[in-house]
């Protein structure tokens, strides 16, 4: 029996065409969709491995890294209060004051990677897609030493890159996980990161996640493109979107 569905499911990891079994959906199909609803449960509520990212972001030699927490306290509060993950707990800044302060010059990005929604996006393509990035900006951008925000939202990392002295910010989070997509790495860049910025003066590189979605050499090409026009511009978000041109 011919397959109607068969090729179009080959382009899509969306399910079509399921197909029944009496009045219900096939029990094959049914175990699928309880495996991919626990795996999106599982992204949510693992913790972020913060050790291990350190060790990767240190790595990257642009200095020690430092862990701001939000203040939230624990993963349930971060789940039902939004606005903690957006604040940074009591203290947790003062040592990127005097990063900036012994710096002699304020850098020209300072890089956020959160957990957000999925720690499991983040220990997989966070270090990996800053290698691809980081070449790519040459000596034109000086780069902070990277920080990495527990119990965050994205809106962490504007008290962050102000705190910094920073002119852009690039947060980089694990974003919602769908059914079909529990590891989905999410890019925002902010042009003079301060708290209070709105959500449409960011730009946003989403579905980060080689290789059901975009693979790390096409989003830090993305990514250096906006950098470099909003460097141009002095802006980012609407204002970006409408007068650069990004290259593919």
């Amino acid at each position: 029996m011919t397959d109607f569905w068969g090729r179009l499911r080959a382009t899509s990891p969306a399910r079509i065409g399921l197909g029944r079994a009496g009045n219900g959906v096939p029990t094959s199909e049914l175990l699928d969709f309880g495996a991919a609803h626990a795996a999106a449960r599982d992204a949510i509520h693992l913790p972020l491995d913060v050790d291990a990212l350190v060790a990767g972001l240190d790595a990257l030699g642009l200095g020690t890294p430092v862990v701001v927490p939000s203040a939230a306290p624990d993963r349930a509060t971060y789940l039902t209060r939004p606005d903690l993950g957006r604040t940074p707990a009591r203290g947790a800044l003062d040592p990127l004051t005097g990063i900036r302060d012994s710096g002699g010059q304020s850098p020209g990005l300072a890089v956020v990677v959160a957990d957000g929604l999925s720690a499991e996006a983040v220990d997989r393509h966070a270090v990996p897609l800053l290698e691809a990035l980081l070449p790519l900006l040459g000596g034109a951008v000086t780069v902070a030493p990277p920080v990495v925000a527990t119990q965050a939202r994205v809106a962490l990392g504007d008290p962050i890159g102000e705190a910094l002295g920073a002119r852009l910010g690039l947060v980089l989070i694990g974003e919602r996980p769908g059914l079909s997509s529990s590891d989905s790495l999410g890019a925002y860049l902010t042009w003079a990161p301060a708290p209070g910025v709105l959500d449409s003066a960011r730009n946003c590189v989403s579905n980060i996640r080689p290789p059901q979605g975009l693979d790390y050499a096409t989003a830090a090409r993305t990514i250096a493109s906006l950098i470099a026009g909003a460097r141009e511009l002095g802006a980012t978000g609407v204002k970006l979107k409408d007068q650069a041109v990004i290259e593919s």
